[in-house]
């Protein structure tokens, strides 16, 4: 194994979360070129393509699933990958990019209070100023806002949307806790997106007037949609998983800070959004809590390996 100072691991990190964190600003260019359900699909194959053949050597890991195991992987396509990619996309196509990131960037303090409601992890002051520091956070930029350019009440439904869209993330990442050591991320993953595709086409048969329009679609719009699925689909998960399970969680829980930050930089490069002082009070409270839970996970990744 290299070493955890190796700069290949330290890229792994870095690359996997910033690539998470362009889902944000590259959603909302794809929201405004196809059908909702339409671009869910198409991340789901594009994503596929391009786990199947890092899977593929190694697929008969699938023998090892335990039944437990393929209802978790549902449980985690249904969520993680229909009803988060639905809420994101029909958020985002609404919202402005810098309110949806910053809504996304509260997702490691919705995920802990999730962790304690639901599985009984312990609560602290650091979780809770986190959850806290979130809300206050998606609040200033939505109250202090200017120049919406009149999406008015629009652009609050779509930030609710999104923070629904975090919510369904939350419940990937606690879902994933559940399955056995015969899982892996990697093959979970690869699993929990074609089972998401038939469910997307289904969805698009009830809900699009036209299967697979791609009529209101310009180049731009068919980049962001293939960079979508690859990189936050297909090379984020790949880069991600590799880099933690060779690292100390400390190192791992660090890099968290960087999906917030690509998320923002993002918005305003690819989405040509003027910057507000309300952003910079908005994003900067959302941050502190992301650096209160790296915090966090710092300290029980530390206290899991000190001897007793």
């Amino acid at each position: 194994m290299p070493s955890v100072k190796s700069p290949v691991i330290l890229l792994y990190l870095f690359f996997g979360m910033g690539l998470f964190g362009t889902s944000t600003p590259l959603s909302k260019i794809v929201a405004d070129g196809f059908d909702i359900f339409t671009a869910s699909f198409m991340r789901m194959a594009i994503a596929t393509l391009v786990l199947l053949p890092l899977v593929w050597p190694k697929r008969e890991a699938f023998s090892g699933f335990l039944r437990k195991d393929w209802i978790v992987t549902a449980c985690i396509s249904l969520a993680g990958m229909v009803g988060f990619t639905a809420a994101m996309l029909y958020g985002m196509r609404l919202t402005t990019g810098v309110i949806g990131s910053t809504v996304m960037s509260s997702a490691p303090a919705v995920t802990a209070l999730a962790a304690v409601v639901f599985m009984g992890a312990a609560m602290n002051w650091r979780k809770g100023g986190a959850l806290a520091l979130a809300v206050a956070g998606v609040l200033a930029i939505n109250i202090f806002r200017q120049g919406d350019n009149g999406g008015g009440s629009a652009i609050v439904l779509g930030a609710l949307l999104v923070a629904v869209a975090v919510c369904l993330e939350a419940a990937y990442t606690l879902l994933s806790k559940l399955l056995s050591d015969a899982a892996s991320s990697l093959h979970v993953t690869l699993a929990a997106s074609v089972i998401a595709m038939p469910a997307f086409l289904v969805l698009a048969l009830i809900f699009q007037p036209e299967l697979m329009d791609f009529s209101n679609a310009d180049g731009g719009h068919w980049i962001a949609a293939v960079s979508w699925g690859v990189a936050t689909g297909g090379l984020a998960p790949v880069l991600w998983y590799q880099g933690v399970r060779q690292s100390p969680g400390a190192l791992a829980a660090g890099f968290m800070a960087v999906m917030p930050v690509t998320a923002l930089v993002g918005s305003y490069l690819l989405l040509d959004e003027s910057f507000q002082w309300a952003h910079a009070l908005g994003f900067g409270l959302v941050f502190a809590g992301v650096l209160l839970m790296i915090w966090e996970h710092s300290r029980e990744a530390k206290s899991q390996v000190e001897p007793d």
